[in-house]
């Protein structure tokens, strides 16, 4: 009788035992496979990191030559427009002093001098008015959009079609300068490289989101071989809609035209 008690005691505290060890087991399994999701989580955090800075760091890059290529551009209207006519200017100023100069020659001169001076004044006005538009300072988005898409019609060149319902004041200035920048960029782009016929620019809310459409029916390019080429500003574009909070889709492929789309969530 006791022999029986003494073997079940023991089984039973076999039993504890085993139980025992095998709580330890899954507690240490539990261990392992929580420092495991761990780091494999911390590594994907840091690698989501590190793929955040070098976006960041290219988006630097893109807007530093985008920068510097404008500045460049702007030097070489400058210098173009204005200080090559003002040197003339100069010149004939200088002419005009000469007392040995009849009066005719000196009415001649004078009217060059005029001439030329009103040509500066226009190139200083197209050349601020590209800096900074007064018309979407003083009137806004969608005014300054048709006046953009009348000055491309008035080219001749393009059959161009808009159709603007844009409530004023739903995007802030910031946003509505980027939008405006990246139009200005589409059109300058098909100007230069699309050999369009046919341009449409759409401006809408719909479903508390704006939506920015542009299409035309140009010869179209390789997208991803476009991103390595500086001249169709795809990365200025690209990151003012970055800076916008807003989503960006570009489709188009060799002799398809293009399709740009930009939407953004209001608040």
């Amino acid at each position: 009788m006791v022999e029986e008690l003494f073997q079940e005691q023991t089984q039973f505290v076999n039993i504890i035992l085993v139980a025992i060890l095998f709580l330890l087991l899954m507690a240490l399994a539990m261990i392992t496979f929580f420092l495991f999701s761990r780091r494999k989580i911390v590594k994907t955090e840091l690698e989501k990191a590190n793929l955040e800075i070098e976006h960041q760091k290219e988006m630097l890059r893109s807007t530093i030559v985008t920068q510097e290529e404008e500045r460049k551009r702007i030097a070489q209207d400058m210098h173009d427009a204005i200080s090559s006519k003002l040197n003339v200017v100069s010149l004939n100023a200088n002419i005009l002093k000469d007392v040995s100069n009849s009066q005719g020659d000196r009415e001649e001169i004078a009217e060059n001098i005029l001439k030329m001076t009103s040509t500066v004044l226009e190139n200083s006005r197209r050349i601020a008015h590209d800096l900074l538009p007064p018309t979407l300072h003083k009137f806004g988005l969608e005014a300054a959009l048709d006046e953009l898409c009348e000055e491309v019609a008035a080219t001749g060149r393009f059959v161009v079609k808009h159709s603007f319902e844009y409530p004023s004041d739903s995007l802030q200035e910031e946003d509505e300068l980027h939008l405006f920048r990246i139009a200005q960029e589409l059109f300058s782009n098909a100007i230069k490289y699309s050999e369009a016929k046919k341009i449409e620019l759409n401006l809408g809310i719909r479903e508390n989101s704006l939506h920015f459409e542009y299409i035309d029916d140009g010869k179209g390019f390789n997208p991803e071989t476009a991103k390595k080429a500086r001249g169709l500003g795809l990365s200025g574009i690209e990151n003012r809609t970055v800076l916008m909070n807003g989503d960006l889709s570009i489709r188009t492929s060799p002799g398809e035209g293009l399709v740009v789309e930009i939407t953004k969530q209001l608040a």
